[in-house]
């Protein structure tokens, strides 16, 4: 039997690899939308999209046979859960319409730092000195990366910044929902909550005619957008949150790759530089987590 280090080494291992890879399927989903936004409305991209991946994420909850048990979604925890999720979406949403992409995204990778500070006070850990210097060291990287401009923050910023806020107190209720309710099924409440929201907005804000390459991409963003919240939810219920949240950076190296093959964006000197920080941050991260198992190793 795996002593109680040892099954939290794994714990984090799995949230690691959840975080990785869902903030690859997030930022590639997001890729597609900013591709597809040229020619549609938000509103009307986020509903198209999200009702394709309700469809899909219902199919698959239902041949999983997840939805024997959506009564286990009757729970104030999951309820919310969805109205965190619903309210930061929201916020990022009308926001970003109003600040430059780059102060957007500095914002919103903030949330790292605030999942570290909440989990101290929400969750009881203590992440220590290293981790802190860390997930900064990766903050900072972030900001080398995007250099906002201090002069376009302005109330919309705050507002960012609320999502932001809000988006880390759902990631974090996510690991107060019991562990016998489905995660597809979390993210299926999530995900129809706010199509349902956008779609209410379309009827304000209009509707525009879609050619068929828009609705095959939507769908490509919507399979994109099921895989990473369904990962997501799952590391949010792995692992530490101090050691998972710094991966969440990662999602920045599939933007900066996906940026120059499609739009030919090449980064700076500092730039580089940044990256360099987020790396060495997220490898220190894996060797002080081997250490410290070693450390907590019985001795034979």
């Amino acid at each position: 039997m795996k002593s109680g280090p040892a099954s939290q080494a794994a714990a984090n291992r799995r949230g690691i690899l959840f975080m990785a890879s869902g903030m690859a399927c997030l930022v590639l989903n997001d890729t597609v939308m900013k591709y597809v936004g040229q020619s549609l409305g938000v509103a009307q991209m986020l509903f198209v999209r999200g009702t394709m991946a309700v469809l899909m994420i219902l199919a698959v909850a239902r041949a999983t046979g997840a939805t024997r048990q959506m009564r286990t979604l009757v729970d104030r925890r999951i309820a919310q859960r969805t109205i965190f999720e619903s309210l930061g979406t929201l916020l990022y949403i009308v926001s970003l319409m109003h600040l430059p992409i780059g102060n957007a995204t500095a914002i919103n990778l903030s949330a790292p730092l605030m999942m570290a500070l909440l989990a101290v006070f929400v969750l009881g850990e203590r992440p220590g000195f290293h981790r802190w210097l860390a997930i900064g060291a990766g903050f900072v990287g972030v900001v080398l990366v995007i250099q906002p401009r201090i002069d376009d923050f302005n109330a919309w910023a705050l507002a960012c910044l609320a999502g932001t806020f809000s988006g880390t107190l759902r990631d974090l209720m996510t690991r107060r929902i019991p562990s016998h309710v489905p995660a597809i099924l979390i993210t299926l409440t999530g995900v129809s909550f706010v199509t349902l929201l956008a779609g209410l907005y379309t009827l304000f804000n209009g509707w525009q005619p879609m050619r068929l390459a828009h609705i095959g991409l939507l769908a490509i963003a919507a399979v994109l957008l099921a895989v990473g919240y369904f990962l997501i939810v799952n590391c949010m219920r792995h692992g530490e949150v101090s050691v998972v949240a710094p991966f969440r950076y990662s999602g920045l190296l599939v933007a900066l790759t996906t940026g120059f093959i499609i739009w030919g964006d090449v980064p700076s000197a500092m730039a580089w530089s940044g990256i360099a920080l987020l790396l060495v941050a997220g490898i220190y991260l894996l060797h002080d987590e081997r250490r410290r198992n070693r450390l907590d190793e019985p001795i034979a």
